[in-house]
């Protein structure tokens, strides 16, 4: 494994259960509010990104994107060029979620950084990997065919647990899950949804070690079969059942 450079002033950040409980109760009072997700990761997470780089550091994928050290946003936010790839490449998709959600990763990136000076502090190799981690997100929801719905997050956040760990994220999802089985119907498995996600997030390959430039290249399917990323069949189902009452967009939003 190459050699890590972590700041030597760099403070690994300490477990704050009660900061997480505080910010997740802003988060459910206001599911816009993303800036709560980043702080309740950071308040649980403690030192887990710093074990999880090591384990990046320590596959032979992981030492190649270290030594690149590509920042993704230019390269995702560069849809002209993107969308210069064939119909049905993972890049293409991509593109189409980002604008039909009317997203960008440089968004993103700045609602982070309306708290996470203390990660933008230090430019080391933690700062770096932090930043992998959190521009990947978008890609996920295109890999996995999870969507932005409520529902569609939680399943997400349980996906990128079985990928990474992660007491902020496991417990953001839990909740939130939680949060949904007490408003929805009863035959509405909110709870087999979050299950698969995180089996499915175990039983793939993990995305953070891609080569995110080649990844945006390869057409959806294979990507998706090689990674051995499951369909979210709870989840679709779900979502069909949730049709059926109605508009399920607005119903997952209004809970």
């Amino acid at each position: 494994m190459p050699d890590l450079f972590i700041h030597p002033d760099r403070k690994l950040p300490k477990l704050k259960p009660f900061e997480a409980m505080r910010r997740m109760k802003r988060l459910i009072d206001d599911k816009e509010d993303t800036e709560q997700v980043f702080h309740i990761i950071e308040a649980l997470n403690g030192p887990n990104a710093y074990r999880l780089l090591k384990k990046f550091a320590a596959t032979q994928k992981g030492r190649a994107q270290l030594r690149e050290r590509t920042s993704l946003p230019p390269m995702l936010d560069d849809h002209d060029t993107i969308l210069k790839l064939p119909e049905g490449t993972v890049g293409r998709a991509y593109v189409d979620f980002m604008r039909r959600e009317g997203l960008s990763a440089a968004g993103l990136v700045a609602e982070s950084e309306k708290f996470a000076r203390g990660m933008a502090q230090y430019d080391d190799d933690l700062r770096w990997f932090m930043y992998r981690l959190r521009d990947s997100h978008d890609l996920f929801h295109v890999l996995t065919g999870y969507g932005r719905d409520a529902l569609g997050e939680a399943s997400l956040l349980a996906f990128s647990y079985g990928q990474n760990g992660g007491r902020g994220v496991i417990f953001i999802a839990y909740v939130g899950s939680r949060h949904l089985t007490s408003r929805l119907p009863r035959e509405i498995k909110v709870m087999e949804a979050f299950h698969e996600g995180r089996r499915h997030g175990k039983l793939a390959g993990k995305i953070i070690e891609e080569d995110i430039s080649t990844l945006l290249h390869e057409p959806l399917d294979k990507a998706r079969a090689r990674l051995n990323i499951q369909r979210p069949a709870q989840y679709r189902r779900a979502l069909v059942k949730i049709s059926e009452m109605g508009d399920a967009h607005a119903l997952l939003a209004a809970v």
